[in-house]
Order: structure tokens, then C-alpha cells, then sequence
């Protein structure tokens, strides 16, 4: 049964709109800088409608990217950091493998053994048979009790993960934490955890797909494109952005 196109009922061509979200999700741009580069091709929008597209089309750009991805390594590096949302700080926790690609991230509330234990669940569920056998974190105290009970819970016939809390060997991880950091420019805070978690997921997933993570994508911004444009298969125009005089009053 053919997938529902996500761009039925929407107003501006489906071009625009996967051009727009890519935009947003891979530079450090605000809803007003994506509004101003459409307008000068002469596609006239408001902020409101960038806001919805990213919240729609982000998780949308991962879920369809999720079969594409290279098979992460067993040797993962595991550290949270920090993003405001609704005024408060929330705690950001994100893994990825000695390659640097993105295993997953989740975010919480709170920064405990309850929430390093439901992160890690998470990500050893979402690689499933592929589980790490070496996580590398900081000395906090919450991911030895955690990996433990995760040991205890598999076979004992299968090798347990092995732990690394050395903070020097997990400098992958926090220099990774920093160019996403960089990407988020002064979109330092979000409103809600909904659509922090929306436009998250999305950035994740386009810088996976910048940095070569995923099969068969040719180099340079242009298989970037190409990309996205083939995940949309439905999608009779290139994702990048045509030159679109629109008729007056639209």
C-alpha cells in the first residue's frame, strides 16, 4: 500500500517546503533568516509556517532516513548535555559510536540513574542485536550501577558491555556536543519539550546525513539534496529551491 504523502493539503510545493526544513536543520539560521532567503526567490511566507513545517517534517526526515543508516560500531561514547526549554535547563543525553555517528539522544527532565537507564534502554533497543560492547562516559556514578543492571539482564553466555569512565577517552563525545551546540546557533532555547525533542531530531538527522553515516549518499551538499529528494519519493520536484514568482495576495 503506497505511504500518504505528508504534503497533501499543504499550500506551498512540496520544493519549497523540504527546502526550507533543510535549511533550518543544518545552518544556524532563525525562522526570520529562512523567511528572508525565500524571499529573495520570490516565495513570500511567514514564520509560523517554517515553525510548522520543521515540527512536521523533522521527525518525518528521521523516521525515513531510520533504514538508510550504516550499521553504528560496538564502541560507544555516552555523555549528556544541556538545552533550555521552557525557561529551565533540561539535560540532553546522546550516544554515538567510535566513528562519531549518532546512535541516538533523548531528553529528560532530570539528570539521574532513572534517566541514564531509560536513555540507554533506548539506544541498546534501537540497534537491538548490534549492542555495544564497550561504553565509554564520565565518572558519574548513575552509568556504572545502570550498565551493570544491564549486564545482569542479558545471557550470561553473551559478553558483558564493558565500561570505560575515563573522561580524556570520551573527548569524541564532547567535541561532538559542541558542533551541535554551534549548529543550534542562538536557538538556545525551545518552548516545550515536543518540539524541542521535533527540531532535535531533525538536526540530528541531517547532520547524520551531512557527515556520511547513511548508504549510497554521493559527497558535498548536493548528495545532501539528492538525498532527502530521493527519501521523498513521492516528490515530483527537487528539493532545491526553485526561483517562484507567486501571484499577489498569496
Amino acid at each position: 500500500m503506497p505511504r500518504k504523502s505528508p504534503f497533501k493539503h499543504h499550500r506551498f510545493p512540496r520544493a519549497v517546503i523540504l527546502c526550507a526544513v533543510r535549511w533550518y536543520l543544518r545552518y544556524p539560521l532563525s525562522y526570520q533568516d529562512v523567511v528572508d532567503l525565500l524571499a529573495e526567490r520570490d516565495v513570500i511566507i511567514d514564520r509560523s509556517s517554517v515553525y510548522r513545517w520543521v515540527q512536521k517534517f523533522g521527525p518525518e526526515l528521521t523516521k525515513r532516513t531510520e533504514k538508510h543508516l550504516r550499521r553504528a560500531s560496538v564502541d560507544w561514547h555516552v555523555d549528556e548535555t544541556y538545552v533550555r526549554v521552557g525557561g529551565k535547563w533540561r539535560y540532553l543525553w546522546r550516544a554515538v559510536d567510535a566513528n562519531g555517528q549518532m546512535v541516538d539522544f533523548r531528553l529528560t527532565a532530570r539528570r539521574d540513574a532513572k534517566a541514564a537507564k531509560a536513555f540507554l534502554n533506548k539506544a541498546i533497543e534501537r540497534v537491538r542485536l548490534h549492542r555495544p560492547v564497550t561504553i565509554v562516559t564520565d565518572k558519574a556514578q548513575a552509568y556504572r550501577r545502570v550498565i551493570r543492571e544491564i549486564n545482569h539482564r542479558y545471557d550470561s553466555h553473551f559478553d558483558g558491555i564493558r565500561h570505560i569512565d575515563r573522561k580524556w577517552r570520551n573527548n569524541l563525545i564532547e567535541s561532538d556536543h559542541a558542533a551541535m551546540k554551534r549548529r543550534l546557533g542562538y536557538r538556545q532555547s525551545f518552548r516545550s519539550l515536543r518540539t524541542a525533542k521535533a527540531t532535535l531530531s531533525g538536526i540530528e538527522t541531517i547532520r547524520t546525513i551531512k557527515h556520511g553515516h547513511i548508504c549510497h549518499k554521493q559527497p558535498g551538499v548536493l548528495g545532501e539534496i539528492t538525498f532527502i529528494r530521493q527519501l521523498f519519493q513521492d516528490a515530483r520536484q527537487s528539493t532545491a529551491c526553485p526561483r517562484i514568482t507567486l501571484p499577489q495576495g498569496n
